[in-house]
């Protein structure tokens, strides 16, 4: 038994040292040659402008629909070339919101579709499958339904299309509530890495990017090349991305284009996010990790890249499996020939923070450095490290069920438009009920941390007390997080009804 589980701990902890040297080379790989990115902010000249069609799938967005439309309507692209199609499989009032603005946007000379679909069928995928059948223009741009590009978005990414073979433009993801929350701050902070530095990395090295599912524009010949969109995966632009790229189409990353986009306010809708991002990753590392290593397009390190950028979802089943086998390893430190070998695979978990770099680039792109900007890094970094174990449980279940093939539904992000005043977290009509049930899960793993911590100190041995820290604080969050966000606006509730009956209180 000792034997086995000090084995479960030393690869789980061997594979987390090798994503994240993977993760730090990708950094590096940002270093080296973001000067030699060509800067395409400019409009075609010398050649005539092509036709875009814009898609924007929907599905009950009455909080952010309005917002959309009057950002999109906006892009500053010759009329006779644009066309934008409203993808709507929505089942509440989001339908008669865009139904009472198309007339207003038709009037503007705006060529604007709203296409409804009998049943929801293949979710997102299946919408814009639709409408790409429908599409007139020879190049498509996504957006979903919480991002706002500006005006000037397509006429800055269209010129990356300099030869036949660019099939895909992907700009970089912005926040408009960054600073929310520290639930916001935490995923800025891990978006930032993957979209700034990580995706720059890879497409700086010649590697495999992804389509991250809105803010780009794709050739449609690419699209219908490789297939079109597939449903089997929870992460259809992983897929298609993968499909396209397996065929030889080459993909641009223009990072130095940021749209802004929501970031979750509330843990569940955190968590729904990265249950389906998670699981969709696995569907995909499933269904194309063979056929990426067999590939004769693709270089050795091309394959080793797309090896760990499909399994990208694993280090978090990593992180679950190593706290778990931590607690008995405990005991087992008690006879010296094992409490040696751990000190020696111990000295790995150096190596494993290695891509702090990754997330030290992303950080740092906003603003310049300073003393108080690395304390805020640490804070941050800390903040990710402890979230990152707190969710360990929930995405292991997703990466489980994405690599056994079990089929679940397209569970949307729900979106709040905290700008308005209807939209606290808490009265989202779109906030699943499932966000007022315990977390069981997460409830007994935070007991089962605790009671390794008090086994540290019975034994009077040490070395795992900080990763046992961490899981109980990661686990903690998780399950107070909802309960402690829900205390403010119920407060303020309380205090806005509480002026609303003065005001209504005869005069003294």
């Amino acid at each position: 038994m000792a034997i086995v589980t000090i084995v479960i701990y030393s690869i789980t902890l061997l594979f987390l040292v090798i994503s994240s040297l993977i993760q730090a080379r990708l950094a590096w790989h940002f270093y080296r040659r973001q000067k030699q990115v060509s800067n395409h902010a400019m409009a075609f000249s010398g050649f005539p402008l092509p036709s875009i069609t814009v898609q924007l799938p929907l599905y009950n967005e009455r909080y952010v629909v309005e917002r959309l439309l009057a950002a999109v309507t906006a892009l500053d692209y010759p009329r006779h070339l644009l066309d934008i199609q409203v993808l709507d499989d929505s089942s509440d009032e989001t339908t008669s919101l865009i139904d009472n603005q198309l007339a207003l946007i038709r009037q503007r000379g705006i060529s604007i579709a709203h296409i409804r679909r009998a049943e929801r069928t293949g979710f997102k995928a299946g919408a814009l499958a639709q409408g790409t059948r429908q599409a007139q223009g020879d190049f498509i741009a996504i957006f979903d339904a919480d991002f706002l590009p500006a005006p000037d978005f397509l006429l800055r990414l269209i010129p990356y299309f300099t030869h036949p073979e660019i099939g895909l433009v992907q700009a970089r993801w912005d926040h408009l509530n960054l600073t929310d929350s520290w639930l916001t701050r935490f995923q800025g902070f891990f978006l930032d890495a993957h979209l700034f530095v990580e995706q720059w990395g890879r497409h700086s090295a010649n590697h495999l990017i992804n389509f991250n599912g809105t803010a780009g524009i794709w050739r449609k010949a690419c699209i219908e090349d490789a297939g079109g969109w597939h449903a089997d995966t929870l992460t259809e632009d992983l897929d298609l991305s993968y499909r396209a790229q397996l065929r030889g189409w080459k993909f641009q990353y223009a990072g130095e284009v940021g749209v802004p986009a929501e970031l979750p306010l509330s843990m569940q809708a955190l968590k729904t996010q990265q249950f389906r991002w998670m699981k969709g990753i696995a569907e995909c590392a499933r269904k194309h990790l063979g056929s990426t290593l067999q590939s004769s397009r693709l270089q050795i390190s091309n394959k080793a890249y797309a090896l760990f950028h499909l399994l990208s979802s694993l280090p978090f089943c990593c992180l679950f499996i190593l706290g778990l086998s931590s607690v008995p390893l405990l005991w087992f430190l008690q006879q010296p020939v094992y409490q040696l070998w751990v000190e020696r695979i111990s000295g790995l978990t150096l190596l494993s923070v290695a891509s702090v770099f990754l997330y030290w680039v992303g950080f740092m792109h906003r603003q310049p450095f300073s003393k108080t900007r690395l304390l805020s890094f640490l804070g941050h970094y800390l903040l990710f490290m402890v979230l990152s174990m707190g969710l360990s449980y929930h995405n292991t279940k997703a990466v489980v069920e994405g690599f056994a093939g079990r089929k679940s539904s397209f569970i949307r992000t729900p979106k709040f438009n905290r700008g308005t005043q209807q939209t606290s977290w808490h009265t989202n009509v779109y906030v699943s009920k499932q966000s007022r049930e315990l977390p069981w899960a997460e409830i007994l793993l935070c007991l089962y941390f605790l009671g390794g911590i008090g086994l540290a100190f019975h034994l009077h041995i040490f070395n795992l007390l900080p990763l046992h820290l961490l899981l109980v604080v990661g686990m903690g969050l998780v399950v107070c997080y909802p309960a402690w966000q829900a205390v403010p606006e119920k407060a303020k509730k309380n205090k806005q009804a509480s002026l609303d009956t003065r005001e209504l209180s005869p005069a003294e």
